[in-house]
């Protein structure tokens, strides 16, 4: 929002200089983003009249010009503009004067002809305004009066940022209420004679949306001259505002938008045919805008129709079937409240942002209309003349937006404050801001006027309370607090003791978007049921993720793109999957996921480079489960996973239940993905990876360990894992070492066996073994070794 200070101060008047002025509202909230001068810095120009405008001699585009600024003789000035004229008041640097840039006029001849000053333009005053040729003031402005003086350049224009709660500020009247309220001073409203109606004419309006469009008003005017200019001051002011000056009726309406807040709209009367309808559109109905682009409307979007079909996106855009024209006369002039949910993310559906759908998506004054439409019709008459006829109004009480009472306890008010603020100015305040105060035994009812539409709960009331009472006003008190240790399980896995461990091993942390590329999910995934969002960022991010694989491998792309070889990343985030069950029809579930790619280790001299493979994030992942003290309750099968390789895939098992997946990803996938170089990725669910045992001391054995190295041949397709598996079971408590340390296949044996050669430590904690037992134990663990799986000692 950009306003003209000068223009706000016409409504509340305060000493403030510029800076002081742009710091005081961006503490209350209002946060300004620039202060800039309104034109350039100039001097000695002044309103002359052009009493004599005739060709030059020796120059076709040339003119030759006599020029009064109010003293004893008359400038002779050679002038190249097209508009140049007599009779015409214009802006004249005279000699001596500097203008924007250091540029000097000085006494000058041109082609052979005197100059002693220049004719302006707005470019030439450093005033940002398309226009050809040199200004043209009204016939009114008094010769020799300085134009600084005359326009009021000595002002700026402050650009606010507002957010979006803030709607009442969207207009000079809300900035003006803030501004008398932060310094106490009374705000006067601009008055005019009211426009009543001289004429009978009327048009029928209907509004079958009434929830969308609680108040619609129309207004009939008649005899309009639309040759005239809209008025220099109001030019001024839109253009201080960021709005170029069209015609007047735009004018009028884009004023009325700056001064109060509020959107207006004209339609041609001689345009619409039959009835005036406020409904919603019928899907894929054509309209074409005001700017001649054609658009087909969703079912969503409410418009304004007469009998040929939509003539307004309601609160939009106008539509060029009815807009108005240079040989328009008559008009139906709109003024309406719709809802803000009826208008929140219409314009972006069609690639559109205007002022008004900027305004009416944040909230509009409910009680705005009358007041504007009156005003409005006053300024139309006094510059276009025409007669209006009287106000149409169709309303629906029952959806008008009504305030309630809201309670503000003093108690509630000082702990979040911190400090104690007077009753008396608590009520001011409130009362300041347009409320209806009422006090209580415990503090205040207040009641928020129409325009404070974001004020709702007790917290918006203490939020007014502060800011207005000046957040650099409240003192610095240093927070006095009785510190105690938080309560923690000690059987329990921290994910920062999982982030630590997996940083420590080379990993980096990752954060990815839970919005995926639907496309690389279903990819990834082709069974599953994503959530799609129904107002997505992009629609490379429009499906909720199923898992952290999506986001971490477009993390390795990313990074492999940019020549980084070597990535290890780890992720902890929430999956989303559908379940009628869960609330809101969605299960989310915390997950833990790690991805590597490139070589095992960094380029180094002593160390041969490989790629990485399954075993080395399998050894990442068993040092994670190792954090809960249970290494042994996990255990890894041969499993299946749509996204990662058949035959390198396993299932991570907690106490035989299946919590995640680790393998290489699928060969196929590979390109599609964008994948230069094989990866291997994990993931578990969080949930059942934090429970731990408590470690419990044990007494260190003071007795020698004995070791036993056993070589067994079994067939190919017994896995290691099974040969371990007995060793433990059979091995019993003396057995406290294992390890399989060699895998042979190949000659001297057989196409269909392999041999694995595996160590046995065996050690008791209250005396030293003697080796008949140690004997017996290997006879037992070979025994059942044989029996279970058919294996047996190597020769």
């Amino acid at each position: 929002m950009k306003f003209s200070k000068s223009w706000v101060m016409e409504w509340v008047r305060t000493e403030l200089s510029d800076n002081a002025l742009a710091e005081q509202i961006t503490m209350a909230g209002l946060e300004v983003d620039a202060v800039e001068a309104v034109a350039g810095q100039f001097n000695n120009v002044v309103v002359g009249e052009v009493v004599e405008c005739g060709q030059h001699p020796d120059a076709d585009k040339l003119r030759v010009t006599k020029v009064n600024v109010g003293e004893a003789e008359l400038l002779d000035i050679v002038c190249g503009a097209p508009n140049c004229r007599t009779g015409l008041k214009v802006c004249v640097a005279k000699v001596g004067a500097t203008l924007p840039g250091d540029f000097t006029i000085k006494k000058a001849k041109l082609r052979g002809q005197p100059s002693h000053g220049m004719l302006c333009s707005f470019s030439e005053l450093g005033i940002d305004v398309e226009a050809d040729g040199i200004i043209e003031l009204p016939l009114d402005a008094p010769v020799g009066t300085d134009i600084r003086e005359y326009l009021n350049l000595d002002d700026v224009s402050i650009d606010v940022d507002l957010t979006p709660n803030r709607a009442d500020c969207l207009g000079i009247a809300g900035l003006a209420r803030e501004i008398g309220v932060l310094n106490s001073v009374d705000v006067v409203e601009p008055t005019w004679t009211p426009a009543a109606a001289t004429i009978d004419a009327s048009f029928p309006i209907r509004v079958e949306a009434p929830a969308d469009c609680p108040r619609y008003l129309g207004r009939v005017i008649k005899g309009l001259n639309l040759q005239a200019m809209s008025p220099l001051w109001m030019q001024e002011k839109l253009r201080r505002g960021g709005i170029r000056s069209i015609d007047a009726i735009v004018d009028i309406t884009n004023y009325l938008l700056l001064e109060y807040g509020q959107p207006m709209h004209a339609f041609d009367l001689a345009k619409l045919d039959g009835e005036l309808v406020v409904r919603r559109a019928h899907a894929d109905e054509p309209m074409t805008l005001l700017d001649g682009n054609e658009v087909k409307l969703k079912e969503t979007t409410l418009v304004i129709a007469d009998g040929k079909g939509p003539a307004c996106m309601a609160g939009i855009f106008g539509g060029d079937r009815t807009g108005v024209s240079e040989t328009t006369t008559d008009i139906l002039l709109e003024c309406a409240f719709f809802a803000p949910l009826s208008i929140t993310g219409r314009a972006r559906a069609y690639g559109l942002h205007t002022d008004s759908s900027h305004r009416f998506e944040r909230g509009v004054d409910p009680e705005l209309q009358h007041k504007v439409m009156d005003r409005a019709t006053r300024l139309l008459l006094d510059i276009c003349g025409g007669e209006a006829g009287p106000v149409i109004e169709v309303k629906s009480d029952e959806h008008l937006p009504k305030a309630s009472p809201i309670t503000l306890r003093r108690a509630k008010l000082d702990k979040v404050i911190g400090i104690q603020i007077a009753d008396e100015q608590v009520v001011e305040i409130l009362t300041r801001l347009g409320m209806q105060v009422t006090t209580q035994a415990d503090g205040w009812s207040a009641l928020a006027p129409s325009w404070r539409f974001d004020i709702a709960i007790e917290e918006d009331l203490i939020e007014e309370v502060a800011r207005i009472y000046g957040y650099n006003n409240i003192p610095n008190l240093k927070p006095a607090a009785s510190l105690a240790m938080v309560e923690q399980a000690e059987g329990q896995v921290t994910i920062k003791r999982v982030r630590d461990l997996l940083v420590a091993r080379g990993f980096q942390e990752a954060i990815t978007y839970s919005f995926v590329d639907p496309k690389t999910q279903q990819t990834l995934f082709p069974q599953s049921d994503a959530i799609v969002l129904p107002n997505p960022i992009s629609v490379e991010m429009s499906a909720m993720r199923v898992s952290l694989f999506t986001g971490l491998i477009q993390a390795v792309v990313y990074n492999q793109n940019r020549q980084q070889p070597r990535v290890r990343l780890f992720e902890q985030g929430l999956r989303f999957i559908k379940d009628e069950n869960a609330e809101n029809g969605i299960r989310q579930e915390p997950m833990l996921a790690g991805i590597i790619t490139g070589n095992q280790s960094d380029e180094h001299w002593d160390v041969k480079s490989r790629g990485a493979d399954f075993f080395d994030l399998k050894g990442d992942l068993e040092a994670v489960l190792d954090l809960t003290a249970e290494g042994g309750s996990f255990s890894f099968e041969r499993g299946e996973h749509s996204a990662l390789h058949p035959g390198q895939t396993a299932l991570v098992l907690r106490n035989g239940e299946p919590i995640g997946h680790i393998g290489v990803i699928h060969p196929n996938l590979e390109k599609k993905l964008g994948l230069k170089t094989r990866a291997v990725l994990f993931e578990l669910e969080l949930n059942r990876l934090v429970p731990a045992k408590v470690p419990l001391a044990a007494e260190i054995s003071r007795f020698p360990a004995n070791r036993r190295d056993i070589a067994l041949v079994v067939d190919r397709q017994v896995l290691a894992g099974d040969v371990l598996a007995v060793i433990k079971k059979v091995g019993g408590n003396q057995l406290v070492g294992i390890n399989l340390f060699d895998v042979y296949q190949g000659a001297g044996m057989a196409d269909d066996k392999k041999s694995l050669a595996i160590s046995l430590t065996l050690q008791d904690t209250q005396r030293t073994l003697e080796e008949k037992e140690i004997a017996e134990t290997v006879d037992n663990v070979v025994r059942a070794l044989g029996e279970e799986l058919n294996a047996s000692l190597r020769d």
